[in-house]
């Protein structure tokens, strides 16, 4: 690559998991995974959330059975840490800056980052541009008020995945999360498609690339590089 490639993460600034009392952010593994994958290969990346600074950890992804390669990586990694303390506020974001655009999930996004106009101008933007935007697992929930320049919901008659309903049951937050994202998906239009629970799923169409849940991250980014590389 002769020239540099910059891509923007966005994470969600939302902790609080509905009224549950219970706390929620973003998911390691979904930032970690595409994160290494991406600065592995020479990338530049910065990140951005709704509020700047820190943004919340979902707690349920620091707990051992959902650590990877990625995730262990990632706690002994103190300079990372230390730019995910001191995050950009999505308002100071400009897309000439950046080559594309990466959201992770954990709950966080469906109550934040579904409603917050500058994300949602964020990835308008980045679309017309003909730069690619990239959702894992909760974070095509970001989509949900993204539209084009005809006014149709960006997601229309497109290929998409997200969480699933059987996946959102089996964490047993059906009745907690604020809309479920495979229903709204289709509600908007979108051809909404799944694999198995907790299996790597990604769908690529255009410069749309959605994945499943946690395990699709990887793929994701995968995804993603190959689009960036091939412009580049």
């Amino acid at each position: 690559m002769d020239t540099i490639i910059k891509v923007l993460i966005v994470l969600t600034s939302h902790g609080d998991l509905g009224n549950t009392g219970q706390k929620t952010g973003f998911w390691v593994e979904e930032f970690a995974t595409p994160y290494y994958v991406l600065a592995d290969a020479g990338v530049q990346i910065t990140i951005a959330l709704p509020k700047g600074g820190q943004p919340p950890i979902d707690p349920k992804s620091e707990m051992a059975d959902s650590q990877t390669k990625a995730t262990r990586r990632f706690d002994s990694d103190k300079a990372l840490k230390d730019k995910l303390a001191h995050t950009l506020k999505l308002s100071e974001v400009k897309v000439e800056d950046y080559d594309a655009v990466f959201y992770p999930g954990g709950h966080g996004p469906l109550w934040d980052l579904a409603n917050d106009k500058n994300s949602i101008a964020l990835i308008e933007s980045f679309y017309n541009k003909k730069k690619p935007v990239v959702f894992v697992c909760h974070a095509p929930g970001a989509l949900v008020k993204v539209k084009l320049p005809n006014g149709d919901p960006l997601v229309k008659g497109k290929e998409v995945t997200g969480f699933s309903n059987s996946e959102e049951e089996a964490v047993k937050l059906t009745k907690v999360v604020p809309f479920l994202l495979e229903d709204e998906m289709k509600k908007l239009g979108g051809h909404y498609s799944k694999g198995a629970d907790w299996g790597s799923y990604v769908k690529t169409d255009g410069l749309l690339i959605t994945g499943q849940n946690p395990a699709s991250s990887e793929a994701a980014a995968d995804a993603l590089l190959e689009i960036l590389q091939k412009k580049h």
